[in-house]
């Protein structure tokens, strides 16, 4: 396993979100309350990148379709039309001041 770098934790705040490609790896890093939170950039729906869902009471909407999914394990909350797999998440990394991610 490898780490890779995502941000400098001085520069995250709550309200930070921030889309990353590795590898071909589409990955949004989230601060909220206080917590840091990794999960795949896309709904798992329609692929919709989620750079601009909503966030309120640990849960991720996608602004697109209103899919809800547990901002946490990823589980799919509430759907509009025909259910979807729940939302990879990730465990965030730290090594010295950076946050980031394990890859194989």
């Amino acid at each position: 396993m490898r780490f890779q770098p995502l941000a400098k934790l001085i520069n995250l705040h709550d309200g930070y979100r921030c889309r990353f490609v590795i590898d071909g790896l589409q990955l949004l890093l989230i601060q909220q309350g206080g917590t840091h939170y990794l999960l795949e950039a896309q709904c798992p729906h329609k692929g919709h990148l989620l750079d601009e869902a909503s966030i309120e009471l640990g849960c991720l909407t996608c602004p697109f379709h209103h899919y809800r999914f547990d901002l946490s394990s990823g589980e799919l909350l509430a759907h509009s039309d025909e259910p979807c797999r729940p939302l990879r998440v990730y465990s965030p990394a730290y090594e010295g001041n950076e946050i980031g991610v394990l890859l194989e």
